[in-house]
């Protein structure tokens, strides 16, 4: 081994465990590791740039624009809400339909999207048909990630791998190569979580299960604190508004027409100043307004409509790392947090000083009217959805933007199978060019900018520029992978160590379980798309050493990288339902392990006969 390996297994050693200890966000810890391997001498700094030239990350920001406006649109929710208006109150029937649902679409667009659209829709038929959320929510997030392992397009892992190929000067995959064991993945997968699932998946309710559903809406109270009110003059927090046992959470408060937007633990009470609150505990009970408004000297102005609902906080949101206090999320958001929960538990006490992350759910009193507000921040994902509030009809989308959205997407699908398939010097039609992905989504984004579909600035907010910064900083360290001869020297390694153990006949086959398991395991702790960049160059070298194709290989990393089942942190969807679901971490274990091996088993099987060695 050399100096420049060594140091680049250190390297990799470190960005291993900064991303499982979390030392900072993934996009930080990428780059980070891009500008380490230049100024450590593994790449040439006038190579750097060669990362941003992979054509993956422009294809998936592409893609990222087209699912904003098939989200924004209505299109998958509107089927959501048919497929929950007449599924069965049967468990077994609702996981079917939902999990099919997530299966289809996922393989289509985002499966984070494909999640948060259902989120609302899988939780109100919870409801509605008295069934553990837990046992529709694990076969969403679940479902979701086996439907992107379906098309080349179903996740930013896929065209990252078919990115990698083509810097490595091999041949990309087509849209639906990688079909053949993707869906019989998805169909296995979904039979799984049918039949087992109501026995596997425990019963667990979210964190305002303990609510009766009609006490799931409040009132608010426009109230007028009068002249001669005892609150005059006293500090808010000594006033019986601030007492913990009465219940009262102080939505807002507006003084001569403006809101204050200062600490409510700072505020002087003053005659006229006119406060928002509710009379609501958390379990469910609701006080007495009447006794609390004489007891305070205040006249009740209106009263409107609150919802008390579950936030969670998005992978993307501007709340990790914050407390509540720090983000004034009282002021910013027109909400009270009453609980927060956190694996498997609700915290209730000294909420404003706790730094929020990614994943927590919380419990919130909100006006019903501005739940499609904080949907539109992107910083949570709702498990309410705002369909009965009145939009102004400025801001509904109008009916045939979806028509339009579909045929983008299909449209690119098209072009870049058809001419993948009839163009180019091997196709019937050589004078047809082969249009790649990057180019068709990138056209189909055009598309609905230039109709008007989505604004510049909708299409901005619809990408994950975290997945995309993060994608650009871990390229470089596949880069470096291969200049150093780090891959080749890990690659040759796992050879010689197989060849002590196993005839050389069945080498590339028992490699092939191995590859498949040691990828697996390492996207339950790491980024699925950290996983593919440091394995494919492996891969790709451990076959040529074997005088095999590489295609088996490179197909056993994409798939494993998209099936992490066993742990909540290996996949974004997990800890999207992990709150709301109410989960427990064992809880990922017991469902979760049994489908990694089920995929694990089918995957091996099939990919020597479909690509065969």
């Amino acid at each position: 081994m050399d100096w420049p390996i060594a140091l680049t297994l250190a390297l990799i050693v470190i960005t291993l465990i900064a991303f499982i200890r979390e030392w900072a966000a993934p996009d930080v810890i990428a780059l980070t590791v891009l500008c380490a391997v230049v100024a450590l001498g593994l790449i040439d700094p006038s190579k750097m740039t060669d990362v941003f030239k992979n054509e993956a990350p422009l294809a998936i920001a592409s893609l990222f624009v087209i699912g904003g406006a098939l989200e924004a649109s209505g299109a998958v929710d509107h089927i959501g809400r048919v497929l929950r208006d007449r599924l069965p109150s049967n468990t077994r029937w609702a996981i079917l339909g939902f999990s099919v649902l997530a299966a289809f679409f996922s393989a289509w667009m985002n499966n984070t999207a494909i999640v948060a659209i259902l989120l609302p829709v899988t939780l109100g038929f919870a409801r509605s048909k008295e069934i553990a959320p837990s046992r529709l929510l694990m076969p969403l997030s679940y479902c979701s990630i086996l439907g992107g392992v379906c098309t080349l397009i179903g996740t930013s892992t896929n065209i990252l791998v078919n990115g990698t190929l083509k810097e490595m000067k091999l041949e990309p995959m087509s849209m639906f190569q990688l079909a053949p064991v993707g869906i019989p993945l998805a169909i296995a997968g979904i039979a799984y979580l049918t039949i087992f699932g109501p026995k596997l998946i425990p019963s667990r309710t979210t964190i305002s299960g303990s609510l009766e559903i009609k006490d799931r809406t409040t009132p608010l109270y426009h109230i007028l604190i009068g002249e001669n009110s005892p609150l005059v003059g006293r500090s808010l927090r000594e006033t019986p508004l601030f007492e913990r046992g009465k219940d009262i959470h102080i939505m807002e408060v507006r003084r001569q027409g403006a809101r204050e937007m200062h600490a409510l633990n700072t505020l002087t009470v003053e005659k006229n100043d006119r406060f928002l609150i509710a009379l609501h505990g958390r379990a469910g009970r609701k006080g007495k307004s009447d006794e609390l408004f004489s007891e305070i000297g205040a006249n009740l102005l209106s009263t409107i409509e609150g919802v008390v609902t579950e936030l969670v906080i998005r992978d993307e949101s501007s709340l990790a790392g914050q407390t509540l206090a720090a983000a004034d999320f009282r002021q910013h958001y027109n909400c009270v947090v009453m609980a927060v929960h956190r694996n498997g538990v609700n915290i209730t006490h000294q909420l404003a000083e706790i730094p929020l992350e990614i994943g927590d759910t919380l419990l919130a009193i909100t006006p019903q009217n501005n739940l499609e507000a904080l949907e539109a921040t992107r910083d949570f994902v709702l498990t309410d959805a705002p369909e009965d509030v009145p939009v102004a009809t400025e801001n509904k989308k109008p009916q045939h933007h979806a028509w339009v959205a579909w045929a983008v997407l299909i449209g690119v699908v098209l072009v870049a199978t058809l001419t993948d398939v009839l163009g180019g010097k091997n196709g019937m039609f050589p004078i047809i060019p082969k249009i790649p992905i990057h180019y068709a989504a990138m056209v189909g984004a055009l598309v609905l900018l230039w109709s008007k579909i989505v604004t510049p600035r909708e299409a901005y907010a619809s990408i994950d520029w975290q997945v995309l910064l993060m994608l650009y900083g871990l390229l470089g360290l596949g880069m470096a992978m291969q200049s150093t001869g780090t891959a080749k020297w890990l690659a040759e390694g796992m050879v010689m160590m197989a060849q002590g153990f196993v005839a050389p006949d069945w080498l590339p086959l028992v490699l092939l379980w191995s590859v498949f398991l040691l990828t697996v395991l390492l996207t339950e702790v790491l980024s699925n798309n950290a996983t593919a960049v440091m394995m494919v160059p492996i891969v790709v070298t451990l076959a040529h050493s074997l005088g095999v194709s590489h295609w088996p290989f490179v197909m056993a990393v994409t798939v494993a990288a998209s099936t992490a089942f066993a742990l909540p942190m290996g996949y974004q969807t997990h800890m999207m339902v992990y709150g709301p679901g109410g989960f427990k971490f064992s809880d990922f274990l017991r469902v979760g392990i049994p489908l990694n091996i089920i995929c694990w088993i089918i995957s091996c099987l099939l990919i020597p006969i479909i690509w065969p060695f």
